[in-house]
């Protein structure tokens, strides 16, 4: 009990952080708040915001290209190019970083929403969603993950 009010009675005191100073040769190397790596764009605080800010981004690009391309196209055609060039866009990497965050998810979700409004002329969207995909793509990596065996074949 003692030792409880000891603790208790001091303020807590942050830590200091001592800068990192890395040097390649003679060159010092800045920090960085984030860095790209394999198409992922990593933060400082692992946060997902810029990597789903960028690929958002991206697909949003991909989807006004198939607009203008496929005005009068069919609906298996306008589908068939969302499946197949935007969407993988929006999957990218979805086994490490499910978005948690509803901002995120639903930044994510418009885009799909958009492709379906575009593809079928309604709401309604005969593909699955894109967090029912998420948790497929992440069951999966986990499964091989456990299982040992390689995401892809040599």
């Amino acid at each position: 009990m003692v030792e409880a009010e000891k603790f208790s009675d001091h303020p807590r005191k942050a830590r200091v952080k001592d800068p990192l100073n890395y040097t390649l040769g003679d060159q010092l190397i800045p920090e960085a708040n984030s860095c790209k790596y394999l198409r992922i764009i990593l933060r400082r605080d692992l946060s997902w915001a810029n990597h789903v800010n960028y690929r958002v981004k991206k697909a949003w690009k991909a989807l006004h290209f198939i607009m203008r391309i496929h005005k009068k196209g069919n609906t298996s055609t306008k589908s068939l190019a969302y499946t197949t060039l935007v969407r993988r866009i929006l999957e990218y990497g979805a086994a490490c970083r499910d978005p948690y965050r509803e901002e995120q998810i639903r930044t994510l979700d418009r885009v799909q929403k958009k492709a379906a409004k575009f593809a079928y002329h309604t709401n309604k969207s005969y593909w699955e969603t894109l967090s029912q995909r998420r948790m497929i793509s992440r069951t999966c990596a986990l499964f091989k993950a456990y299982s040992g065996e390689r995401a892809w074949k040599l």
